[in-house]
């Protein structure tokens, strides 16, 4: 299939010269990722976007001759355009035209597997789209194909704001039960006092490559943006033995449309409801500190900042130089080396250490059920077989709020 062509526009704020250049490069792998192919890419320097145009008359005449001269198909716009500059620039351009958002829909829409995912990528396409209607529509029946007309929805909408009304209230009823559903499954998860580790990062920080490791599963692996996109959660153990739920996020992305942070509440809610964080960041990207700022940015957002989390700086073999870590604690490694691996585990067990209560205790040798529970709740790291007394003395660490911790510290020392 040929590669779609397009030209990027984009404002660059004079003040902000830094992230605009990765902005830029994002942008541009965003739009590969999509299937596109950026020919051309035109800069303005402007402190505050064009109200009605986004941009100068000026640059806008200029795009027009290298649409023409290069046989544009699309314009991808690095901004979140307003319903009037989208139609104006497509008046003036006479070509389609998208703006960041509507590529990030577009890329969610074609990785979108599980029905819960498709849904919400259908919420947030049609949330987009809504005030983007004008008098005769964006006419998206004559759409015909490519980047930035993807997604679940995309047959099925009409110029009618009444019928893409409709539409959003029957998708979210519909959303509203599976995130019940998962609701109900995450309550169960609480009841058996499951450890449930949330793995966030950038995206293509290496999250999935992580998780298929420790966890044998199979999801898709790709050095592409937003290759994991539906919540996955499977069952791993910590060398200790201590028994977790590892779950795999979407990735995250600065200026993430606000449509689809909302859309995709379920799937961030693995997240806040985790009980330990899990932030992979690509140490060999040369803005791998803004992925981080924007990772912890949205973590505070989701109310997520104050949990035990542990930073694991992936990717050493590819970074050049030295390397100084952002935060505490931290681990330096490569997933491509199955040492790696391990070395994250390790380090887990080394920040639960500190965040919870050291237990001593005796386990009479009859009690083989309640020795096997606390290796698989608990970190158990000495557990040796007192023959005289017939019991065996387990040292370790547990939750403060774990069930078991009554069992395993009297009373009189839970305030020391």
């Amino acid at each position: 299939m040929d590669k779609e062509k397009a030209l990027i526009l984009a404002r660059k704020d004079p003040r902000k010269k830094e992230t605009f250049d990765y902005s830029l490069e994002e942008l541009k792998d965003l739009t590969k990722t999509a299937g596109g192919e950026v020919v051309s890419v035109l800069v303005q320097q402007l402190e505050k976007p064009h109200k009605a145009h986004y941009l100068g008359d000026g640059k806008l005449e200029e795009a027009r001759g290298v649409i023409e001269e290069d046989d544009i198909e699309l314009v991808i716009i690095n901004d979140e355009l307003s319903p009037t500059q989208l139609r104006n620039i497509t008046n003036r351009l006479e070509v389609r035209v998208i703006d960041r958002s509507q590529l990030i829909l577009d890329i969610f829409a074609y990785r979108a597997k599980t029905k819960e995912g498709k849904l919400q990528v259908e919420l947030a396409q049609l949330q987009y789209l809504l005030p983007r209607l004008s008098g005769q529509g964006v006419q998206l029946s004559r759409l015909g194909g490519g980047i930035g007309t993807r997604g679940p929805g995309e047959t099925k909408l009409e110029t009618d704001r009444r019928h893409i009304r409709r539409r959003i209230r029957d998708v979210r009823t519909r959303l509203d039960q599976v995130v019940e559903h998962r609701k109900q499954y995450r309550e169960r998860r609480k009841e058996n006092s499951a450890f449930q580790v949330a793995i966030v990062g950038y995206t293509n920080a290496g999250k999935t490559t992580f998780f298929n490791k420790i966890t044998s599963a199979d999801s898709l692996q790709e050095d592409k943006l937003f290759a994991t996109l539906d919540p996955l959660t499977r069952q791993t153990q910590l060398p200790s033995g201590l028994e977790v739920l590892m779950s795999d996020t979407v990735g995250f992305i600065q200026h993430l449309p606000t449509t689809l942070i909302a859309a995709f509440r379920s799937t961030l809610e693995e997240v806040t409801e985790a009980d330990f964080i899990l932030h992979i960041v690509d140490a060999s990207a040369s803005d791998h500190d803004q992925h981080e700022k924007t990772v912890l940015s949205l973590l505070e957002e989701l109310g997520a900042e104050n949990l035990p989390r542990l930073t694991v700086y992936n990717k050493q073999d590819k970074v050049e130089g030295p390397f100084t870590p952002m935060e505490k604690p931290s681990v330096q490694t490569s997933f491509k080396d199955d040492r790696g691996v391990g070395d994250v585990l390790s380090a887990i067990e080394e920040v639960l250490s500190e965040n919870w209560d050291p237990y001593h205790t005796y386990v009479k040798a009859e009690e083989g059920k309640f020795l096997k529970t606390l290796e698989l709740n608990t970190l158990v790291y000495v557990r040796d077989f007192l023959e005289e007394r017939g019991e065996y003395v387990v040292h370790g660490y547990i939750d403060p709020l774990h069930p078991l911790r009554d069992k395993v510290i009297p009373k009189e020392h839970k305030d020391e």
